[in-house]
């Protein structure tokens, strides 16, 4: 299957975001680990990556009823809470699907039970890096075995005693974070983590709403052991989502776009932050809290782009929205250069040399380096058939690219995009970019 995406006259109009993943994955564990009752969870993601998280909890014994979302809303939940040592073995290997995220947060909520659990995904997730999460509960007491030497899913979870550690980490990795936070719940002592840079703090969050007692102090991170209340939650509009969005508004040469409801956490608003370097017209308006997250609606216009450097510590708060962001160095004014994203060859693709091959391929100048790219802009996106790799984060930022692009663009496997964002091509039909 294929789209092919045209750049429509003008994009002008209002977009709801779907709920966020990140949100949304951790609002069903945490609630299914509570000891005080049922929770509500509403504009829930409808992504596959989310369902993913769903099926596990059910499979674990977790009673949830769902309502599918409508008028551009997500779905409605409820979660029924059995506390910290409820779970109960489940009758068959959980499937994580492509979910990194749900792998590694139900690693730190599987460790050390007395139950035996497999962990599995799609081949994708079956090459990605899971070392990172082994490592660290294998030494705070966890039982657990993998392909190539314990760092591969499937992964096996098999008993052990939990203890508290005092963990420094070698990257600033949300997952990874909230991994070791997840099982520190469960352990006999403090836990004690300590970030190379900042990280989406969604788990620290939604942890401390539901009365967990933990602190930060610069980047250190302390938990005590806790037992989690129930609490409801809306779901802010995802970020990651809306910055396909924030993306064409600015680049396309007749743009208005009003992307409301979008989670604004300083932690994952990298890409605001990126877009106004490069001199878009990007404007937050209603600025609010929701369920402890911050929450804009965001207006973007057509802007005059240039190029900027992206290092450092804003990358980890931007990591996913790289891909997208290539599209917007394309066209701007000079170079952008993108360093300290190594991270990026260890996603759903190798994110890097995805990103560089479709730019190469549609007459952009790019250049792929170890940990990033450099984009020296100033050119015109020209057309093409590119592959989306499985990778919806590319499928998606493709999508965009036809949006802006001189003449049309064509994406091979573009439902991989529902992972994550199943209303993405249905948005483009809308605004006359989808012409087969």
């Amino acid at each position: 299957m294929s789209v092919t995406i045209a750049r429509p006259q003008s994009l002008r109009g209002e977009i709801i975001a779907p709920g966020d993943k990140s949100v949304s994955h951790r609002a069903i564990m945490f609630n299914a680990l509570s000891h005080t009752g049922t929770a509500s969870v509403t504009n829930f993601s409808p992504g596959a990556d989310c369902t993913s998280t769903v099926e596990i909890m059910r499979s674990l014994g977790i009673e949830i009823t769902r309502e599918s979302g409508r008028n551009g809303m997500g779905d409605s939940l409820t979660v029924k809470g059995v506390g910290l040592n409820g779970l109960q073995e489940p009758a068959s290997v959980l499937d994580a699907g492509n979910s990194g995220t749900t792998t590694r947060l139900m690693s730190g909520i599987l460790a050390g039970r007395d139950i035996l659990t497999i962990l599995t995904g799609d081949e994708s997730l079956k090459s990605r890096p899971m070392g990172r999460v082994v490592e660290p509960l294998t030494q705070m007491g966890a039982s657990i075995s993998g392909r190539a030497n314990n760092t591969l899913a499937p992964l096996v979870f098999h008993g052990g005693l939990l203890h508290g550690t005092s963990y420094e980490m070698p990257v600033a990795s949300a997952q990874l974070k909230s991994c070791l936070l997840l099982a520190g719940l469960r352990a006999d002592d403090t836990t004690t983590l300590t970030q190379p840079a900042e990280s989406r703090d969604h788990t620290e969050r939604m942890l401390s709403a539901m009365g967990v007692s933990i602190s930060k102090s610069g980047l250190d991170l302390v938990l005590e052991p806790s037992d989690l209340e129930t609490v409801d939650i809306e779901v802010p509009g995802d970020i990651s989502s809306a910055a396909f969005w924030m993306v064409a508004g600015v680049c396309h040469p007749d743009a208005e776009l009003l992307i409301r409801n979008v989670g604004t956490n300083p932690t994952r608003a990298g890409i605001i932050t990126a877009l106004q370097m490069m001199g878009a017209d990007l404007t937050l308006h209603d600025e609010r809290q929701v369920a402890g997250e911050p929450v804009a609606d965001v207006l973007v216009r057509s802007s005059q782009l240039h190029g900027i450097e992206l290092s450092g510590d804003i990358v980890p708060l931007l990591i996913d929205e790289i891909p997208v962001i290539a599209v917007a160095a394309a066209v701007a004014e000079g170079q952008t250069v993108v360093r300290d994203a190594e991270e990026l060859r260890v996603k759903e693709s190798d994110r890097i040399q995805a990103s560089v091959s479709w730019l190469n391929g549609a007459g952009v100048e790019a250049i792929g380096t170890s940990d990033g790219m450099i984009v020296p802009g100033d050119n015109t996106i020209g057309g093409g058939q590119f592959q989306s790799y499985d990778d919806h984060r590319l499928a998606m930022s493709l999508g965009i690219a036809g949006l802006i692009s001189a003449d049309p663009i064509t994406i091979l496997d573009p439902d991989v995009a529902g992972i994550s964002y199943p209303g993405f091509w249905q948005t483009i039909e809308d605004f006359g970019g989808l012409i087969g």
